[in-house]
């Protein structure tokens, strides 16, 4: 199976954050709703905003299932459902903070059994495939559970 080709060499994404009050702030991008973010309150923030943190666990978890959705388009797989949890360990490392462990666990449910070998294959070329996971340092492991649906 091919990797992903690229039409162009080059993308620009942009993101603007605005200081609101008390470690708090809404990010933005043109064409997109605002969300509000604010410092986790391991770190004295606040509870039930989006954090950087979180952001930077489901960049990776997003990222698997659309590289997976893109591999399962391009191959005709038909799937019933995909959902997906992520696990981050923020930990000391060498002296400083940093994600060490991110722990994807998508859980797929197909229609034909004989499909699953494919979609095995599939998710290990999603899981070398996604350009967010190595772009980072944190080591990424996708465990992978596939259910027939009966």
């Amino acid at each position: 199976m091919s990797e992903v080709r690229q039409r162009s060499k080059k993308f620009i994404y942009r993101t603007k954050i605005k200081w609101d009050k008390a470690k708090k702030g809404f990010l933005s991008s043109s064409g997109k709703p605002d969300i509000e973010t604010a410092t986790p309150p391991e770190f004295r923030g606040h509870a039930g905003i989006w954090t950087p943190e979180d952001f930077f666990v489901a960049a990776v978890n997003s990222c698997i299932m659309t590289t997976f959705l893109y591999y399962a388009e391009r191959e005709s797989i038909e799937f019933v459902s995909y959902e997906s949890e992520a696990e981050g360990i923020l930990e000391r490392v060498e002296n400083q903070l940093m994600f060490s462990l991110i722990t994807v666990r998508p859980r797929i449910v197909i229609a034909l059994s004989d499909q699953k070998e494919k979609v095995e294959k599939l998710m290990k070329s999603s899981e070398r495939g996604c350009l967010i996971s190595h772009s980072i340092k944190s080591k990424v492991e996708v465990i992978v559970e596939i259910t027939i649906r009966k």
